[in-house]
Formats: structure tokens, sequence, C-alpha cells
């Protein structure tokens, strides 16, 4: 029989040909755990603002490793010395980075598997994968939890100017159609080098840096926290805790078995063991879909009218604002809406609510990206650029937000 041929390529709509480089990466490609990330959403329900945003965490992690072969390329012409064995386990960590998200991350994440964040769930993943390809990923774990002793490597992977970022916002705005978030990841990567284990841009990738900056600050604003999207995000953490909620009390509600497992048990990091996380690997969009259109025709009025509400794309009325929204505000809402529906002011929380959003494009808390100066001398990016911008990019702006039914305006 011959040997299945096991050095791929996939064909990007944005970077051409992405190549599978070797038969371990394949393997781990092809793990169901892996091949779930093809059936959960990159951008969550973005797509009910923005149709085409229908991509998954399948495409953005080939694209991140796609990122890391070029990255890996340019440090060595330049170079920095790295070993086919750190290389491979930069691969293998950038492609698992995003293993651990359930569907609709950010909504489960605050509802049903509650306080354990993907980021964790995503080294639990490595962890099983790990013992099913005996220790090979030994390495790629030790440079994903920052334990190895050279830095850049986990800057790649996670810092303000990594991989992860420069694929999802090429991709996120490709795929949404929103052309401020095109970034030019290739120059910026062109423009990466290595100083004492860190990493750096070579100062005449500055303008590169500055673009790609405001570029996420712009994604942020219209694409992930656009207030249809956000709102639409809000009503599916309700409607989840609803159901968790239903559930305990003992009430049967109609939905696949993994979901159902995650609704009727309180998990923690702590409980989190391989039966628990096979279950969670068995967790994707379509169990949250093929709920909500069973939960319309629950007798439950809130589960219901929000699932209604998702299916139906006719939402909760949000408004935002730069001011604080006052308890007292919302209080004349609830009280005519529970005598309107018949439900009591407690439960009318699922319907009427206030909260805030925060977008920093650059965080001066976090390590800073660093710009390699002609003369040797190293410094941040904000210290080094001539745009005023820059420094406001650096402050945080908060924006207040309060939810209604349309029909109480």
């Amino acid at each position: 029989m011959s040997q299945i041929n096991k050095l791929k390529i996939f064909n990007d709509p944005i970077y051409g040909f992405i190549t599978i480089p070797n038969a371990l990466i394949y393997d781990l490609v092809q793990h169901p755990y892996f091949q779930r990330l093809r059936r959960i959403s990159q951008m969550g329900l973005s797509y009910l603002v923005y149709p085409g945003a229908n991509h998954t965490r399948f495409h953005h992690a080939l694209g991140c490793m796609h990122l890391m072969q070029e990255a890996v390329d340019v440090l060595r012409f330049k170079g920095v010395l790295i070993s086919p064995e750190e290389e491979n386990a930069l691969y293998i960590a950038i492609l698992l980075h995003d293993i651990g998200h359930g569907p609709f991350s950010h909504a489960m994440e605050k509802s049903i598997v509650e306080d354990v964040h993907h980021e964790e769930i995503s080294l639990l993943f490595m962890n099983q994968l790990n013992v099913e390809f005996n220790g090979q990923l030994n390495l790629a774990i030790q440079i994903f939890k920052g334990e190895y002793h050279r830095k850049f490597m986990l800057q790649l992977i996670s810092s303000q100017l990594d991989m992860d970022r420069m694929d999802y916002l090429k991709r996120d705005s490709f795929y949404s159609g929103v052309a401020e978030g095109n970034v030019n990841s290739e120059r910026l990567i062109q423009m990466m080098n290595v100083v004492d284990d860190s990493l750096v841009i070579e100062e005449k990738g500055i303008y590169s840096v500055e673009k790609f900056l405001m570029s996420r600050r712009l994604m942020y604003w219209q694409v992930y926290l656009h207030k249809t999207s956000l709102v639409a995000e809000l009503i599916l953490m309700k409607i989840l805790k609803r159901a968790k909620e239903l559930t305990l009390k003992g009430i049967d509600l109609p939905c696949s078995k993994p979901l159902l497992f995650f609704m009727q048990n309180k998990i923690t990091l702590a409980s989190f063991d391989a039966q628990t996380l096979d279950l969670f690997g068995q967790l994707d969009d379509f169990d949250i879909i093929g709920a909500l259109k069973a939960w319309q025709k629950q007798d439950d009025f809130i589960l219901s009218s929000l699932s209604k509400m998702i299916v139906n794309r006719d939402l909760l009325k949000i408004k935002l604002t730069s001011e604080k929204v006052l308890f007292e505000e919302l209080q004349p809402l609830k009280e005519r809406f529970s005598l309107e529906n018949n439900i009591s002011v407690a439960d009318t929380n699922y319907f009427i609510f206030k909260g805030k959003i925060k977008n920093q494009a650059y965080s001066k808390e976090a390590e800073p990206i660093h710009i390699l100066k002609k003369d040797g001398t190293i410094e941040d990016v904000v210290e080094s650029s001539d745009q005023l911008n820059l420094k406001s990019l650096s402050k945080l702006v908060t924006k207040y937000y309060i939810c209604f039914p349309k029909q109480l305006l």
C-alpha cells in the first residue's frame, strides 16, 4: 500500500497556497479536535451585520501557521538561529493556539463554561494531543506557556504584534468587506528581527506598524464591537444563561448531548477532565443554532422570545453613549415591559440591561512593540513614531450601552 502523501497544500483566498510542512502537522490538522474548527465561525454572530463573515477558525489557524512559516524564513535569513525542532514547535503552537474556542466562544465563556477561558482549554487540548502523539508537542507547549528561554518565540504567538493578530485582522477585513482592516502582514514580517532574544521591528517598518495599530482600532469599532454584533452576542449569552437556569430547575430542553452536559453541570478548570474535554470537543456552532431553532417553540416566554430574536435577526434595540447609564433610567422601561408581558420585574433583566465596552488598540501595560533604530538603540513604537495619533491609540476608550425591546421606543 502506498504511503499517504501528507505534504498537502490548501488554497487560501488571502495568501494563495498554504503548505503543510510535515507529516506531524498534517496529522494534527486531520485530528477531529482540529477539524471541529471548520464548524466554528471565526467572528461569531458578525454575519448578522456582514453577510460575508462566515469564515471559520480552521481558516484562521492555517493562515497563522502560514505567516509563522514566513516569519521563520525571514528571521533565519537575518541570521537568527532557529533549530528544526524549534521551527516545528512554533508551527504547532500557532496552529493550535485557538483550538480551545467553543462555539460563539465569548458568549459561551460568559454563560455555560463560566470562568474557564479558551486559552486554558487550548492548553488542555494540547496536553491531550501530546499524549496521543507521544510527547511530540512538548516544546510547542513549553513555548505556548511562556516557559521556553527564547522569549521572541512566545512573542510570535502572543504579543501586540503576533501572527494571530496579523492573520485575523487581514482575514476578518477580507471576509467582512471592511477594507480599513487590511494590514500589510508581509511587509511587517519582512521588517522583523530579534535582538537579545526579543522581537523587534526595524525602523523602516514603523509606518507599517502604525497602519497595523490604526487598522486594529478601526476593526474593533467597525466590526468586533459593532453595536448589532454586540447586541446579538449579548442576547446569545442571555439565552444560554436562561437555558442553563431552566435545565437546572429540571425542565427538559431539546438540545445535543454535549450541550446538555454543559448546561447541567457547573464546569470549572479543576473539573475539566478528559471526559469533559471530549464533550467540549464535540460542541460547535451547529449545536447552538440547532438549539436556538428548537427553543423558539418552548413555553418559557424568555427563552423562546430571545431565541426568535437571533434566528430571525429581530434583535433588541441598542444605544451607545459616552455617558454612564444610570440604573434609574432602566427602571421605568422594566416596569412597563413587566406589565405588558406579564413577567416579573427581575425577569425583565433578560431584555433590558446596560453595560460597557472598551477599545484600546495599543496597550502600554503589555509588552511594547519595540522599534530597532538605525543606530542600534531600541524604543517603544509610541516614542519612535512621529504620529501623534499613536499616543491616542494607547488611550483606553470606554463606551456605555443600553439594550431594550424595540416596542418600548
